[in-house]
């Protein structure tokens, strides 16, 4: 992940705090049994983070972390409508927002721990899902 480490490298950590938030969740999804990570740039738009677990077959992924090109950078974390809940109901319902697929995303303008803590939380579900269901 050379252009991973090149894009952080690059990447100055704004009060914001979504730099280190991506970091945390690079982090939680590479400690994950199985995660295949890729990192996809399109420079000026966004850079984002694809998480697959080994027992998809019909989906190559089942999150995706975005880095979002701004002033400030923010984060915008997609799953699957299928694969999360929302309990809190705090993401975005996307029609075909994922692949062409509907899509439950959660925009991170300004990181908290809350917040990372209840996407971590989505993660782990859409993890145990893509890996028993998919």
């Amino acid at each position: 992940m050379h252009e991973l480490n090149e894009f952080l490298a690059s990447w100055e950590a704004t009060a914001e705090g979504n730099k280190e938030a991506f970091i945390a969740l690079h982090a939680h999804l590479a400690g994950l049994t199985g995660v295949q990570l890729q990192f996809i740039e399109r420079p000026g738009i966004t850079y984002s983070l694809r998480a697959e677990h080994p027992a998809q077959q019909q989906r190559e992924l089942f999150v995706m972390v975005d880095v979002i090109e701004d002033s400030p950078r923010w984060l915008s974390v997609c799953f699957f409508q299928d694969m999360v809940s929302d309990p809190d109901e705090v993401g975005d319902l996307v029609p075909g927002g994922l692949l062409g697929e509907d899509a439950v995303c959660f925009d991170m303008e300004t990181a908290d721990e809350k917040q990372l803590a209840y996407v971590v939380k989505r993660i782990d579900e859409a993890w145990h899902k893509a890996g028993h269901t998919q």
